[in-house]
This record gives structure tokens, sequence and C-alpha cells, in this order.
């Protein structure tokens, strides 16, 4: 048996949580934070078979997907004065982490 965690932007987090649980899959949802960007995500925890890993990744790969976004960064003069420029970053898409598990209980 495998854990699947899945950290999908909050963008894509509903239709990557009807995806999972049309197909039969249980699945948790946590509101979750980025660390980066402090943008809302969803963390998608899932116990699967070792053989159904490749489907549920599947699953998340085809709904969630890349983008770019354009996102103020703060940076300073020479002055010590701040100033905001636009960047473009990547945002979207999953991270994905595959767990073992030693023992499973459903009491």
């Amino acid at each position: 048996m495998k854990l699947v965690l899945a950290i999908v932007s909050k963008d894509d987090s509903s239709m990557v949580s009807s995806a999972l649980t049309q197909e039969g899959f249980p699945v948790t949802k946590l509101a979750t934070t980025g660390g980066f960007l402090m943008a809302g995500n969803t963390t998608f925890i899932s116990g699967v078979e070792d053989g159904q890993v490749d489907q549920v990744i599947d699953i998340i790969r085809k709904q969630s997907s890349r983008r770019t976004q354009i996102v103020p960064s703060a940076s300073t003069m020479d002055g010590g004065m701040y100033t905001s420029v636009p960047i473009e970053v990547t945002v979207g898409g999953a991270t994905i982490f595959v767990l073992d598990v030693d023992r499973f209980e459903k009491v």
C-alpha cells in the first residue's frame, strides 16, 4: 500500500477532487499555504494499492495545469528604499510524494 500526498493549486483543487472521487479513490483534502508565493493550495492525501499509484498520478496530472502569473517582488535600491518589481513565475501543476505504508488500519 502507498500513501499519495499531492500539493495542488487551489485553482485546480475542485477538478482534482472530483476526478479522484469519480474514479473511486478515497481522498482527504487539507487547505494549505505555499511558502514561496504564500498562495492557497490544497494537499490531497490518498491511500491506494501499489498498482493504483500511476493511475492516481495521471488523474492529478490531467486536472492540474501549470501556468504563468505576474507577482510583485520587493527589491531594495541603493538608498535603502523598497520598490515593487513585477516578476513572472510558474504556478499550478502539482507536487506529488508517494510513501510506503507499513501498516494500515481502519477502525
